[in-house]
């Protein structure tokens, strides 16, 4: 298990470097001077050369990449030009909401999908496997800012029940969160009662349930486990969907997380507080491919001997 997670940080190096080199390069081959987007119209020709100055957008391409990795390396993001602190704080501030929200709605999702995906695997035809597979492509097909604003709506504005948006209250993460579990649950529990039909054909859930193991016992333990795979990576792809920050529901609600700063920076033409979110969210699905390749041991320690 050491050497594959060994393996998997070397390998995740060449990929963090083309991450950097890319973002890097996208930033820069974005048609028009990202100084005059930045500064507007009516900037002085001594205004626009000052701010290249200091972008160091007068320096030649090779030098300009040299000296961006070198400011990574030392944790140096730039300075924002809208809100004139560093990136990498204001990057971080904004990862916090969108790591607790995500947390929240991961959970949340968890909690309703596998439930009702083992239920559903294991009453099969049933009209109550009908409703949830029913309900499951209602939740894959309604869009993201859709289910937000109906949940705005009728808990917000109907019931004045739940806050419309920002987070000054805990109360807050409520909507935004049950906006991004509805979605990940759905597309959770089509997976986990696909995979779970094939585990009850097993001749290892009938011998459990011919030992006198409880159902429940059965479903949840014995069966469940055999499915956690391909359950793990589907989680994981979400999850590190959501802790990129989810650009819709966070903006909907104006939740101050990674996708609500995207979105900003780009339009206040902020260049550095683009480059750097950009290239955060990028990391971020890195490194939660990486922890979930690892999960895979602990899960199956059968694969730690293939490894």
């Amino acid at each position: 298990m050491r050497s594959f997670i060994l393996k998997r940080l070397l390998l995740a190096v060449p990929t963090i470097l083309g991450v950097v080199t890319l973002v890097f390069f996208l930033i820069h081959i974005v048609p028009g001077d990202p100084v005059t987007l930045m500064l507007g119209d009516y900037a002085t020709k001594g205004e626009i050369m000052q701010m290249r100055h200091e972008l160091h957008l007068d320096k030649p391409l090779a030098e300009q990449y040299v000296l961006y990795l070198d400011n990574l390396l030392h944790g140096n993001m730039g300075t924002s030009l809208y809100y004139k602190k560093p990136v990498l704080a204001i990057v971080l501030q904004r990862f916090g909401y969108t790591a607790l929200l995500a947390l929240f709605a991961m959970v949340l999702a968890l909690l309703i999908s596998i439930p009702l995906g083992v239920w559903s695997a294991y009453r099969q035809g049933a009209w109550v496997d009908k409703i949830i597979a029913g309900a499951s492509i209602l939740g894959v097909s309604l869009p993201n800012f859709w289910i937000a604003i109906i949940l705005i709506l009728i808990f917000s504005l109907k019931l004045n029940l739940l806050p419309v948006a920002g987070a000054q209250s805990p109360l807050s993460i409520i909507l935004p969160g049950v906006t991004l579990a509805i979605g990940m649950s759905a597309i959770t529990i089509r997976m986990v009662r696909a995979n779970m039909i094939t585990a009850l054909q097993h001749e290892s859930f009938t011998a459990s349930l011919a030992k006198g193991i409880s159902i429940r016992r059965t479903l949840f333990v014995h069966a469940l486990k055999a499915t956690l795979i391909p359950v793990i990576t589907l989680v994981g792809m979400q999850f590190g969907l959501l802790l990129s920050g989810a650009i819709i529901t966070e903006t909907v609600f104006s939740w101050p997380g990674m996708g609500r700063l995207l979105v900003d920076s780009v339009m206040t033409r902020d260049y550095p507080l683009l480059s750097g979110t950009v290239l955060v969210i990028a990391l971020i699905y890195v490194m939660v491919n990486l922890i979930t390749d690892t999960l895979y041991f602990v899960v199956e320690p059968r694969m730690r001997k293939t490894s």
